[in-house]
């Protein structure tokens, strides 16, 4: 039976956990049925951002070279050549009619802020405004540090607008917002909230989308039909990765590191009071500073106090998120400003804090963060062409479930510059994909792998995208017909001995769109491994045959030495009288034994004669389709 379209990795959860079905039971059938309903679903569901963004003309950003030019002189670094070729991709999108809704990837410190401030240089000097969506109230505070510094010597307002601001300061800043004051405004998820409004807003600039909670990410979604949206990532979340994938989202990837940056040494250890001091020390000894990560506020006073023990040659601090805002500000400004060299913390300096003298981070508990979170805090240091460092302390490793093993093992083994994309397809493998969009978790793609729920998402889109009667149950239907003509269709252990490549070539020519492709794909096979012996001329053609199936609307076909049946699917695109002309015509071949199913009364024992049979109905058929 040719069922290649049935051969992919599974991708989801733990794999010791995959569901398992047994052959000839209607289980995996069910599952994936359930999987396409679910994908038309969140299809229809993106189709209709997309509906609306299409609908709505873009507001045309021009740039305006000399002052554009001037304030890009100012950058103080050499641009990375994916930097430059993705801020071209950025202008480009904010000239054109249609509003972006661009996704940028790079790991930590690989310079995706700048792309954000030419973005909203251009977007200003149109008259629009701008709003940057932050996380936390720490990077909101950085990044209007940064945006300050950038534009202090050009007329455009920039504000803050965070818990670090007074309720005075925070109401009087909503109501300017109205009159178009400021240019850019910065904030947490404040900015989401319903009497925030603006005269102008053109751009939304949003970092670290997948930190925000799924009430925030619905306004998001209703966001995306309105302005242009640029979002940047450091470790992109599968459901942001598919949305680029299937072609809704634009997305752009900066994979070059800065020039003499230095990847960050990463190591799993059990709890040492001697490794902690050597650590801190050497960090501390060469004039630098120590992140020491304790997400537990009820005892950090209480590890601090070991640490001042343990460490009496630093100067230590504390931060946390339940500090009075005042005093945190002023501890990570001081941080900065190097008055002290050990900040015991808590996760608050998960996004954005960049200082350059940090260059060693040790994380207590380690075992308890998530791939992405930890890939994130590693990120804390290593912003200089120092060596930097990161210890990931465990209680006992022995204890460690075999899930944080995993997390522990793959941010130990991917240390390399721009390890992001690894780490999150090793994120979606440790804790499963989750649904793409909406506030439920949804079992689909456990039940049928990401990389399979996917290609179902792909097609709803195309056949919505299409149109036509009667979509949902057209996509419920089974894409690739069976076909089982009871003749050997595969390539021989001898003609192809590694049992990966087979499976790579199989999967290849499932995936082959028309005649052609395939075509191609035979040629390749013989150029590489030589004369296809007879099962391998079988394979192809039978593959080929499949494109004649899937026109007519055949759900299966099997046809052996003495006969057998063509079974159409709900929706077939043959008209009626075609098959019922055949059966008059040969009324002892064929006959039809149920409402969808043609039966075959014809002996045919020369596997290469029942092909060319079955060849030649299905092109009959195909010469009858209906419009």
């Amino acid at each position: 039976m040719l069922s290649l379209h049935l051969i992919g990795r599974y991708v989801a959860g733990d794999p010791e956990h995959a569901p398992l079905h047994k052959l000839g039971s209607d289980a995996w059938d069910k599952a994936k049925r359930k999987a396409q309903e679910k994908a038309y679903d969140v299809a229809a569901e993106l189709l209709e951002v997309e509906a609306l963004r299409a609908a709505r003309q873009g507001q045309v950003l021009t740039v305006h070279h000399d002052s554009y030019d001037v304030f890009v002189e100012q950058f103080p670094f050499e641009e990375t050549p994916d930097q430059a070729h993705v801020i071209d991709e950025v202008i480009t999108d904010l000239g054109s009619n249609k509003p972006m809704d661009r996704l940028v990837c790079g790991d930590v410190g690989f310079g995706k802020t700048e792309i954000a401030l030419r973005a909203a240089f251009v977007a200003v000097h149109n008259r629009q405004q701008v709003a940057v969506l932050v996380p936390t109230t720490l990077l909101a505070q950085q990044h209007f540090e940064t945006f300050r510094d950038r534009f202090a010597d050009l007329p455009i307002q920039v504000e803050l607008l965070s818990r670090f601001r007074s309720k005075k300061e925070s109401v009087a800043l909503v109501e300017t917002l109205k009159t178009g004051y400021p240019d850019i405004v910065i904030g947490t998820h404040r900015l989401l909230q319903p009497d925030i409004q603006f005269k102008s807003l053109g751009l939304l600039i949003i970092d670290e989308e997948h930190r925000f909670g799924v009430r925030q990410k619905e306004q998001l979604k209703r966001l995306r039909s309105e302005v242009d949206i640029l979002t940047l990532t450091a470790t992109p979340i599968p459901r942001t990765l598919n949305m680029s994938m299937s072609g809704l989202r634009s997305i752009s990837i900066i994979a070059t590191p800065p020039r003499e940056r230095l990847s960050v040494k990463t190591f799993v250890r059990p709890w040492n009071k001697g490794l902690i001091r050597e650590a801190c020390l050497r960090e501390i000894r060469r004039g630098g500073q120590v992140y020491f990560l304790h997400n537990q506020v009820r005892t950090i006073q209480e590890i601090a106090h070991q640490l001042e023990q343990l460490l009496p040659e630093a100067n230590i601090a504390i931060a946390h998120g339940q500090m009075p805002e005042l005093q945190l500000e002023r501890i990570m400004r001081d941080f900065y400003h190097q008055k002290f060299n050990l900040l015991v913390c808590t996760t608050i300096i998960e996004s954005g804090i960049d200082v350059p003298s940090a260059n060693t981070i040790v994380v207590n508990r380690a075992d308890r963060f998530g791939l992405a979170q930890l890939h994130q805090l590693r990120g804390r240091v290593g912003r200089s062409h120092h060596q930097a460092y990161a210890y990931l302390l465990v209680s006992d490793p022995k204890t460690l479930t075999a899930d944080a093993k995993k997390r522990l093992d793959a941010i130990a083994a991917l240390d390399d510059l721009g390890a992001g994309f690894a780490l999150a397809s090793h994120d979606l493998e440790i804790r499963g994909a989750g649904e793409l969009l909406g506030e439920t978790q949804s079992g689909a793609i456990d039940d049928v792998g990401f990389t399979l729920y996917t290609e179902y998402l792909n097609r709803a889109i195309k056949a919505l995208k299409e149109g036509g009667d009667s979509i949902r149950s057209q996509l419920t239907d089974t894409r690739v017909s069976d076909i089982n003509l009871h003749t050997p269709a595969l390539f021989p252990e001898d003609f192809i001995p590694d049992v990966h490549l087979r499976l790579v070539m199989y999967k290849r020519i499932a995936n082959a769109r028309d005649d052609e492709e395939l075509r191609e794909l035979e040629i390749e096979t013989v150029d590489r491994f030589g004369l296809l012996p007879a099962q391998a001329k079988a394979l192809f053609r039978l593959s080929s045959m499949r494109f004649d199936a899937d026109k007519i609307g055949v759900q299966k076909i099997d046809v052996g030495e003495h006969g057998g049946r063509i079974q159409f699917n709900a929706n077939p695109k043959i008209e009626a009288m075609v098959l019922l002309n055949l059966i008059q015509s040969e009324p002892s071949t064929y006959r039809m034994t149920d409402s969808s199913t043609l039966g075959i009364n014809n002996s045919v024992e020369d596997s290469d004669e029942r092909v060319q049979f079955v060849e030649s109905l299905l092109k009959q058929f195909t010469t009858a389709l209906l419009d």
